[in-house]
C-alpha cells in the first residue's frame, strides 16, 4: 500500500484530519468522503493511480479522526470546511475535486457556489438525495426534536474482525484484506474493549431541513469546470432517488460541460468495488 500521513488543522474551530499521500511537488487531487465513510477508505483508489498525486484527503467534520461538532451538523458547514482547506492546500488557484457521494455532494455544489475555485469536477453518485415535498417539514422537525431528547447511539462490535465481517456482509464485493484494512480506520477501540465506530453517532440525527434539490441544480447549472458523473451499475441510489428518467436527465443536465460513465459490476462504494478502473477513469478525465 502506498504510505500516508496524517496532518491535523484547527477549522473553523474544530479539528480537522487530512490524509495525505505523495509529495507536496506533485500536481494536487482533492478525494473527498462520504457519509459515515472516512478517509482512509480511499487507499485502494490511490493505489490503483499510475501517477504521481498530492492526494489531499480530509475527514469530515464529525468523521474519522476529525473532532465532533458540539452543536450538530448542518450541511452548509461542508463548503466552508473545503473552502477553508482549499486555502490552506492550493491558495489562489483552482482546485481539482474528486467526491463521493455526500462527498461528491459537497463539491458540485461547491463548486456552483465558485465556480472559478474548481478547475475540474469528478461526482461520484453525488447528485442529492431524493426529493422533498414542502409539506413533509412539520414531520420532519418534529423528528428531529423528538430525537434531540434521545441521542443516538452506535452499536458496539465486540472485535474489529467483527466491523469487517459487517462491512463485507453491506458490500460482498469488498475483499476480506480490505474490510480488514477498513475496519481499523472506521472503529476504535475505547478503555473497557468494546469497538465503536470513529464517527458521531449523531451523524444518524434527522436534518430538520428537507433535501431541496431546486437549490442544489440552481448551484450545479453555475459549475463552469468540465464534470466527471460517476455511477456504479449496480448501485442502490438511483432507486433510493425515486427519480423519474425526465428528474434523473434534470439532475444531470444542469451541468454544461459534462460526461457520464457507468461501471459495470460496481455497487455505490466504487473505490471500493472497482478501484483500477475508477481510477484510470479519473487520470483520464483529470489529465486530458
Amino acid at each position: 500500500m502506498k504510505p500516508s500521513r496524517s496532518e491535523f488543522h484547527a477549522i473553523r474551530g474544530l479539528r480537522h484530519h487530512v490524509r495525505i499521500w505523495g509529495e507536496a511537488a506533485a500536481p494536487r487531487l482533492f478525494l473527498l468522503h462520504g457519509w459515515m465513510d472516512v478517509s482512509a477508505s480511499f487507499q485502494f483508489l490511490v493505489d490503483s493511480f499510475s501517477r504521481d498525486w498530492h492526494v489531499i484527503a480530509p475527514d469530515w467534520r464529525g468523521f474519522g479522526l476529525s473532532e465532533w461538532a458540539r452543536e450538530g451538523y448542518w450541511f452548509p458547514d461542508y463548503y466552508a470546511d473545503l473552502e477553508a482547506l482549499a486555502d490552506h492546500y492550493q491558495p489562489g488557484e483552482p482546485v481539482r475535486l474528486v467526491g463521493h457521494s455526500m462527498g461528491g455532494v459537497i463539491a458540485s455544489v461547491y463548486a456552483g457556489i465558485r465556480p472559478d475555485r474548481v478547475a475540474r469536477l469528478v461526482s461520484m453518485e453525488g447528485l442529492g438525495l431524493a426529493r422533498h415535498a414542502p409539506d413533509q417539514a412539520p414531520v420532519r422537525y418534529a423528528q428531529w426534536l423528538d430525537q434531540l431528547k434521545e441521542p443516538p447511539a452506535f452499536k458496539p462490535y465486540r472485535s474489529f474482525e467483527e466491523v469487517a465481517t459487517r462491512l463485507r456482509k453491506t458490500n460482498p464485493r469488498l475483499p476480506e484484506e480490505h474490510a480488514a484494512f477498513l475496519a481499523q480506520h472506521w472503529a476504535k477501540q475505547l478503555p473497557g474493549g468494546e469497538i465503536v465506530l470513529h464517527s458521531d453517532p449523531r451523524h444518524k440525527t434527522f436534518n430538520p431541513y428537507l433535501f431541496r434539490i431546486d437549490e442544489a441544480i440552481a448551484c450545479w447549472r453555475r459549475v463552469t469546470a468540465p464534470v466527471l458523473l460517476v455511477s456504479g451499475r449496480q448501485s442502490e441510489i438511483p432507486a433510493r432517488m425515486k427519480d423519474t428518467p425526465e428528474q434523473l436527465a434534470e439532475r444531470k443536465g444542469a451541468f454544461r460541460d459534462h460526461r457520464e460513465v457507468v461501471l459495470d459490476d460496481c455497487g455505490h462504494m466504487m473505490h471500493h468495488d472497482q478501484p483500477q478502473r475508477l481510477a484510470q477513469l479519473i487520470e483520464d478525465f483529470l489529465t486530458g
